[in-house]
């Protein structure tokens, strides 16, 4: 962004802007709220099977003293296998549980830097140029594009500017 299109721009502008993202943020922690909440409803119900099933099971299971002719294996060794199956899903399901919660707890953090960016912004800068060079210094290093798959963040669309502004330097130059 050139330095005329920043002067342009008021502070109320960029507060606007950090409210929107950390609003966006919050949608999006929202949903994997409920994505979450989805798994665990579904290791609840994989918990009570495998209780169901360990209930179910006789008290001892005898092993076999000799090979068996046939390769069938009896009950007991097919609900012990189904109930370790079913433990292992369990414990895919719960670690998906974690790195959900965990990119959630990112999420809220800065959904929660931009609430406070946008509260210092208003409160205490009087110069767009100073409010977009906060914003792109906050996003730089909070990394904010990786939060944003369908959105340009304003570093994103600083670095494009950069970039598109110095090719035609580099072309010159090569000449």
């Amino acid at each position: 962004m050139s330095d005329d299109a920043a002067d342009d721009l008021a502070v109320d502008e960029f507060v606007e802007y950090c409210r929107t993202q950390a609003g966006l943020l919050s949608g999006s922690v929202e949903t994997m709220g409920e994505e979450a909440d989805e798994l665990l409803d579904e290791i609840d119900q994989e918990m009570a099977e495998i209780r169901s099933r360990l209930e179910a099971l006789p008290d001892e299971v005898e092993a076999t003293e000799s090979p068996s002719t046939a390769d069938v294996p009896d009950a007991s060794e097919v609900d012990v296998a189904a109930i370790e199956e079913l433990q292992q899903e369990l414990e895919e399901k719960q670690l998906l549980v974690e790195a959900k919660q965990a990119r959630m707890q990112a999420f809220q953090d800065l959904a929660a830097g931009y609430t406070d960016l946008a509260e210092e912004l208003s409160s205490a800068v009087d110069d767009g140029q100073e409010a977009l060079t906060r914003v792109i210094e906050f996003e730089a290093d909070a990394d904010a594009p990786a939060y944003f798959d369908e959105r340009e963040t304003m570093v994103e669309a600083a670095a494009a500017s950069a970039e598109a502004e110095s090719e035609p330097e580099s072309e010159s130059q090569s000449e």
